[in-house]
């Protein structure tokens, strides 16, 4: 590296925190997610709104390379924290509920996803049809797991049943979205390659072999050690190891840091997890938002005409009306009431980062073209700021625990009537804390 492209390098990294955090205060104080702002900022920073003055003087072509490496790190201890998040736990009497709720959330959505990219093929041509035609698909289904969670817990919710389920859906619909992207890329990967996607099957079956050492190492003798740099850094290090196993065998880096995160141990090791998942939070709150700099630099919305817009109202109609309309009815056919479906209908509109993520391996697989892309990038962000708003015109409210059919009562487990578990019923809460750990591990996710 050269002088200049390190005082560049340093001077962006710098710009990029003040502007993600300034606009991500700004958005918090009007009842958004800390990602809208954030995702605003990279968008505010490419071609869209200075031409490529800015992209061009402050981001040139030898520095991007660099930022693009630490927004891969970012990513991936992101998607870790993802995978870690993810409790088995939440599904304990909720598992029919949440599953009706996340078919209608994800078949419903790429139904009409696949419709919409029939439509789409005609100004956006992709050599890969049936590809683009499932990733389209795929994009318009996913929910943001780690943003769902910052949401319930700043709007109250985290404690009632319906934030519990909203999370345990949100989970479902987090693994079925994860798996059929690897299955995308699988058939739009390096044909030369595919034999190598097999080997996944045998790395699952070593890091779920590594599993019980990572409990013995964290939890000897059944008694849980308190978080070190050492044990902090071999997590991290086995999550980055992850990641590079699955780029090798030709699946994007995601996956292996994802399954790393979803392999780790949870049993005897609640509270050293919850350290780790606020450790590597703290980490990716100051990576990610020069990934979102670096995918804000290929949103370009100048030449968006008459055209562009229609296609946008389109991806938009589709995208909403999808997600929520398909949740409603899942939600609906497990007995709902119709005010605790429409709430979660519209939490797991939610896209977030995880939109933006799925969207960047469609950009490198060259199923979506920059113009597409750009137009998704701002599904993603309309579909985040909207969750408040609709939630407040539905009239969701955090206070009482409010009970869903096939759900126990907080503060009970499953089988036992109320007040027959510890204290007998709801207890106080610290602000910030929500169902599993989400709510903690996720404020320095947006």
């Amino acid at each position: 590296m050269t002088s200049h492209q390190v005082q560049l390098l340093l001077l962006d990294i710098a710009l990029i925190l003040l502007l993600a955090r300034g606009l991500g205060a700004l958005a918090a104080r009007v009842g958004q997610p800390p990602v809208v702002g954030e995702i605003l900022a990279g968008i505010l920073l490419g071609p869209t709104l200075f031409g490529n003055l800015v992209a061009d003087h402050f981001f040139p072509a030898d520095v991007r390379p660099l930022l693009a490496g630490l927004a891969n790190v970012g990513v991936a201890l992101f998607m870790f924290v993802v995978g870690l998040e993810l409790e088995h736990r939440l599904l304990r009497g909720r598992a029919r509920a949440a599953v009706g709720a996340a078919v209608g959330s994800t078949l419903v959505p790429f139904a009409l996803g696949v419709l919409l990219a029939f439509y789409l093929l005609r100004n956006h041509p992709a050599e890969q049809r049936a590809a683009f035609v499932v990733f389209v698909g795929l994009s318009v289904s996913v929910t943001a797991f780690p943003v769902l969670a910052r949401i319930l817990v700043s709007r109250g919710l985290s404690r009632t049943a319906i934030g519990g389920l909203a999370l345990a859906t949100a989970a479902v619909v987090d693994v079925v979205a994860w798996t059929a992207l690897g299955g995308v890329q699988a058939v739009a990967g390096d044909a030369e390659n595919y034999w190598m996607v097999a080997l996944l099957i045998p790395f699952a079956g070593v890091l779920l072999a590594v599993r019980p050492l990572l409990r013995r190492a964290f939890a000897p003798g059944g008694i849980e050690k308190p978080l070190t740099q050492t044990i902090l850094s071999l997590v991290i290090v086995g999550a980055l190891l992850s990641a590079a196993a699955t780029e090798a065998m030709g699946m994007h880096y995601i996956f292996g840091a994802f399954l790393f995160g979803a392999l780790m141990p949870r049993e005897g090791v609640d509270v050293l997890r919850e350290k780790i998942l606020e450790r590597t939070g703290q980490i990716t709150s100051l990576l990610l938002p020069v990934y979102f700099v670096v995918a804000g630099l290929k949103v370009d919305l100048r030449g968006v005409g008459i055209e562009g817009l229609t296609e946008f109202g389109v991806i938009l109609l589709v995208a909403i009306g999808g997600k929520f309309g398909g949740t409603y009815l899942g939600a609906r056919s497990q007995a709902l009431d119709k005010k605790d479906s429409a709430t979660l209908a519209a939490l797991m509109n939610t896209r977030g980062l995880t939109e933006l993520v799925i969207l960047g391996v469609g950009l490198e697989l060259g199923l979506l073209d920059g113009s597409l892309y750009s137009l998704m990038v701002v599904m993603a962000l309309v579909t985040t700021a909207m969750t408040g708003p609709l939630l407040s015109l539905i009239g969701a409210k955090g206070g009482a625990v409010v009970r869903t059919a096939g759900a126990p009562a907080e503060g009970t487990v499953p089988g036992e009537a109320p007040g027959d578990g510890d204290g007998g019923g709801e207890e106080e809460q610290a602000p910030g804390e929500g169902v599993g750990s989400s709510g903690r591990s996720s404020r320095a996710l947006g």
